[in-house]
């Protein structure tokens, strides 16, 4: 049985993970997950008094995401994440137990990304954390399967590029 597919979009906070995953996944007609909904109330605590999660706060974190993954292909259930996924042993972690983990980068300037996060309200990470989500950001790797797109264009049209990039990249499932 072919596993079913995931698309993770991944990014700083205010490149637009969860506004182009939720089209992608309503385009699609997918499941969607927000990763910041599986945060522990502790964590969603740490980064609304500004202060940036380490590795060791991410570790539940991380595997709750990638047992929800693995569950949705167990399932046989096409899915698309958004989640920060900011370090490359954290794509690793969300990688393992999922097979052909597709991921979509949002890449943008970080002065598009202060300018959205001062529009943002009612959200628990504050701007004061975009500089260490910067520092932390190790982007994708040419030996992931991976999509850039720049977080200035609309919505429509980075979810359209992602489309197209999904329908023609030959699969790698048997």
């Amino acid at each position: 049985m072919t596993p079913a597919p995931i698309i993770l979009v991944m990014g700083v906070s205010g490149a637009g993970k969860t506004t182009i995953a939720s089209r992608l996944a309503e385009r699609l007609d997918w499941a969607f997950l927000d990763a910041d909904d599986l945060h522990p109330p502790a964590n969603h605590a740490k980064m609304a008094r500004g202060e940036p999660l380490d590795d060791q706060d991410r570790r539940p974190w991380l595997a709750a995401v990638s047992e929800w993954m693995q569950a949705r292909q167990r399932d046989g259930a096409p899915a698309v994440v958004a989640c920060s996924a900011l370090k490359r042993a954290y794509r690793d972690r969300l990688r393992r137990g999922v097979e052909d983990l597709a991921i979509v980068f949002i890449q943008a300037a970080p002065q598009l990304l202060a300018e959205r996060l001062a529009r943002r309200s009612g959200h628990f990470m504050p701007r004061s954390l975009l500089a260490s989500q910067l520092a932390a950001l190790e982007p994708p790797a040419s030996d992931e399967t991976v999509i850039v797109v720049q977080a200035g264009q609309t919505p429509d049209q980075i979810v359209e590029q992602v489309l197209e990039w999904v329908g023609s990249r030959p699969s790698r499932r048997s």
